[in-house]
């Protein structure tokens, strides 16, 4: 389902679904809500709230974490582009070894699970003979 005007919302819904159906089981696929959207002093005092209790700026918009592998996506519509905030997070992680993706469609996400060498469920069947 397509919604006017959130096309990043739309992909990573989609992504999700599909990390869901293709990792195994035991992944945990995890979106940290760490934005506020309401203006205003309002908004900007539960901002403040949040970054109390630990949001960090910048942080990916899913995290992939399977068989002791660690992979952060941030999901930008087909113009969108990286906050300074993201790109020092990206730094970041990518400073300390971990994997990290920018993604534009759902197959750029299947490609960030090849590229970092997580298995897929799809990837495990395909590599069992036929009885």
């Amino acid at each position: 389902m397509n919604r006017r005007g959130t096309p990043e919302a739309d992909l990573q819904r989609a992504v999700v679904q599909a990390l869901r159906t293709v990792l195994p089981r035991t992944a945990i696929i995890h979106h940290c809500a760490n934005e506020v959207s309401e203006p205003g002093p309002r908004g900007a005092k539960r901002q403040a709230i949040l970054v109390g209790m630990g949001v960090h700026a910048g942080f990916a918009d899913l995290m992939v974490i399977c068989d002791s592998r660690v992979l952060f996506l941030e999901l930008k519509a087909p113009k969108g582009r990286l906050r300074p905030a993201q790109e020092a997070f990206r730094d970041a992680v990518l400073a300390q070894g971990f994997g990290w993706a920018l993604v534009r469609s759902l197959d750029d996400a299947l490609g960030a699970l090849t590229e970092h060498g997580f298995t897929t469920r799809m990837a495990a069947c395909a590599g069992r003979s036929a009885p």
